[in-house]
């Protein structure tokens, strides 16, 4: 009579093991934008100040009316490409309005943040 060892039902892989690079990178991407926002906002004043505060928020405003993870309009708050069309489009295009360039850098900077912290599109 022959007995197989038991399988084993974990992955090969630890989980969460290859996030530690992608969540160190992230943070280094927090701190340039967020360096990059302060330079912006010392640079052009109280407008840009409170355009990247407000827009750094805008996650938690979402949140706080209510719209949960599984949401449309919470999964296009988090998103990284929103904010980088914004920074992008600003960069590249005639409108030559700095709040709008530290809107995009507060809410990018919000975004990287929390990946940083291991919070993703779908957590609460």
């Amino acid at each position: 009579m022959t007995t197989e060892p038991p399988r084993a039902t974990t992955p090969l892989r630890t989980p969460g093991v290859s996030s530690w690079p992608k969540r160190i990178a992230w943070g280094i991407l927090t701190l340039f934008l967020a360096a990059f926002a302060v330079f912006e906002s010392q640079k052009y004043g109280l407008p840009t100040t409170a355009a990247a505060l407000v827009f750094f928020v805008v996650p938690d405003l979402t949140r706080l009316a209510g719209i949960r993870a599984p949401g449309m309009l919470y999964q296009a708050v988090n998103r990284v490409w929103f904010p980088l069309v914004v920074l992008v489009g600003y960069a590249i295009g005639p409108i030559v309005w700095p709040p709008l360039f530290t809107a995009g850098l507060g809410w990018l900077t919000r975004i990287a943040l929390d990946r940083t912290l291991g919070r993703g599109l779908t957590s609460t």
